[in-house]
């Protein structure tokens, strides 16, 4: 029973030591990150669809997850849609960050990402590939509550030939 407490107390020691060690180094590890972390909404008109997406920190800040959640109405053209994603961003340094993307409708797809040096912009590409279209996700900071966001596909074949496919505005949610 002594060696559980003594152990218990080492634990908690350790946690205490290390504990702002961890925070400041998890805080650099995502220095170019910080505008886009936290909670946002889609703006736009509902009658078009709504949304909202988180960029948050885990497994002890060594990735960021986001979670993006989307409601579409039914047109004459397709019934109503919900679209969910997941979005994490791993690495231990900006020259070495990458993503990988799942969603609801079996898509998965692997990222190069980048921050431009004045932070304000969040790049996100797939590599080419033969046969397979290429995609590009960005993130344009407006303003620190604001960012415009585009997602751009280049057809196989054509692999710098990016169109937009999906292009909106998200403010932090409050």
């Amino acid at each position: 029973m002594k060696r559980f407490g003594a152990g218990l107390v080492m634990s908690l020691v350790a946690v205490t030591c290390f504990a702002p060690a961890q925070q400041a180094s998890q805080a650099a590890r995502w220095e170019g990150w910080q505008t886009l972390i936290g909670f946002w909404v889609g703006e736009g008109d509902p009658a078009q669809g709504v949304s909202h997406f988180s960029f948050l920190p885990d497994l002890q800040g060594k990735i960021l997850i986001r979670k993006n959640h989307a409601e579409y109405p039914a047109t004459k053209d397709r019934p109503a849609t919900v679209h969910d994603d997941l979005l994490i961003v791993y690495g231990e340094t900006e020259a070495d960050r990458k993503a990988v993307y799942f969603d609801n409708e079996g898509h998965v797809i692997e990222y190069a990402v980048s921050v431009s040096a004045d932070r304000k912009t969040i790049v996100f590409v797939s590599p080419p590939a033969a046969g397979a279209p290429r995609y590009r996700l960005s993130y344009f900071e407006q303003d620190r509550d604001r960012f415009r966001i585009t997602f751009e596909i280049a057809p196989p074949g054509r692999p710098e030939a990016f169109a937009p496919y999906l292009e909106g505005f998200a403010r932090r949610r409050t």
